[in-house]
């Protein structure tokens, strides 16, 4: 994946700012929001539901995106921190 890959939109951000909850939850909120958005990318790529995404699935990913990082460079690699 190429393309930047957003994970929380401002619109969504902007809901989050605007809902009833303490800083903890919008924190929470804020992570839930781009967990799920993650996730539909992991399941994607191992070719599977996010119901049927295994913890080891998830772990496997993250070690494949370390090495495209570290490989290639953060622009090639789908989380860019």
């Amino acid at each position: 994946m190429n393309q930047q890959q957003q994970f929380l939109t401002p619109e969504e951000s902007a809901d989050v700012d605007g809902a009833l909850l303490g800083s903890q939850e919008k924190f929470l909120a804020r992570l839930t929001i781009s967990s799920l958005r993650l996730l539909k990318v992991i399941a994607e790529d191992r070719g599977v539901s996010i119901e049927n995404l295994t913890h080891k699935q998830v772990i496997d990913w993250f070690e494949k995106d370390g090495k495209i990082r570290r490989e290639q460079g953060a622009d090639a690699a789908v989380l860019k921190w």
